[in-house]
């Protein structure tokens, strides 16, 4: 077991100790923790929604819940507290999910529904309309011709926060690993904002605040542009971000050089984590103050990565400030 003691931004009463799983700084950064179940809970999880196919998962929407109370009651009640308070820690804010003994392709649907069951005791995820459904499959090869950086496998896909081009709030990412094969690189790469030595800088000028037209592309499914600004502030006053250099329309000269110089501090950052995620795990993310992106990966005829995505609100607690 597993005994808290520090997340100081309490949303809900902490239990003194964890029951099925652990919680442990990662190797990467003191504030990226690393959640482990242990197989028992894991095997015991999947007997109980062995019935439940994930198609049920998708047509009915109140099974998402029903799973994390399935999975919440195998850790004696402890789990969702602490995964509603670790997500809003601002010191935090960021987990990498173990999950003992889930860890081959033959295993993807149990997968979705153990991260589904993470995801709902703290949330809910949102429509992702680019598969149509509350979660996005999708499949890095050698070779594509998508038309974003989501699955170009041989270049960086930069620092970003999701959900920048739609009207939902985007509280959450969740990001698993289905199956890899033929594959060095690509680890993720995690910037927290109070550790981008240039928050202040960028957050202080004039254009943070300025609305900016925000556009998909055509795999994303979403034809509305949607308008906001780079920076807003969370409940407490802090800074936030809700950026994707890809998407982002700068109307004149000063707001594309601003943007390019903010692009440019991102990347260059040396705060920014590498974090190699194992099939079977996933990272899980507050998405207001955590930004998110990919390294390349070594090319080869033969290199093949699913992922699997959530993304959605939170139910019990807030970072987002009341507009």
């Amino acid at each position: 077991m597993t005994v808290l003691t520090r997340i100081p931004d309490i949303a809900m009463p902490l239990p003194a100790d964890l029951q099925g799983f652990s919680l442990t700084p990662s190797t990467q950064s003191p504030r990226l923790l690393q959640m482990t179940f242990s197989r028992e809970v894991v095997e015991a999880f999947l007997a109980a929604v062995a019935d439940w196919p994930v198609q049920a998962l998708e047509y009915k929407s109140m099974l998402r819940f029903r799973v994390a109370k399935i999975l919440d009651e195998l850790c004696g009640n402890t789990l969702k507290p602490v995964l509603i308070n670790t997500l809003v820690d601002r010191g935090t804010g960021g987990l990498q999910v173990v999950p003992e003994g889930l860890d081959g392709v033959e295993q993807a649907e149990e997968m979705v529904k153990f991260a589904t069951a993470v995801a709902h005791l703290m949330g809910r995820s949102n429509y992702d309309a680019m598969s149509g459904q509350y979660y996005a499959r999708f499949v890095v090869k050698n070779v594509d011709e998508s038309d974003s950086y989501l699955r170009q496998p041989h270049r960086v896909m930069e620092l970003h926060n999701d959900g920048t081009f739609v009207e939902q709030d985007t509280d959450y990412v969740l990001m698993m690993k289905i199956d890899e094969q033929h594959m060095q690189g690509g680890n993720s790469l995690l910037l927290h904002l109070d550790d981008w030595a240039d928050l202040e800088r960028f957050y202080r000028h004039p254009l943070a605040r300025r609305e900016m037209r925000w556009t998909a592309p055509p795999s994303k499914n979403v034809a509305k542009d949607v308008y906001h600004a780079v920076f807003d502030v969370d409940t407490e006053g802090r800074p936030i971000m809700s950026y994707i250099d890809q998407f982002v329309q700068p109307k004149d000269f000063e707001e594309g050089n601003w943007l390019s110089d903010l692009s440019e501090s991102l990347e260059n950052s040396p705060a920014i984590l590498s974090v190699p995620n194992p099939v079977g795990s996933f990272l899980l993310i507050n998405n207001h103050f955590w930004l998110h992106g990919r390294d390349r990966f070594t090319p080869h005829p033969e290199l093949r990565r699913e992922l699997m995505r959530q993304r959605g609100y939170f139910t019990h607690a807030s970072t987002l400030r009341q507009r």
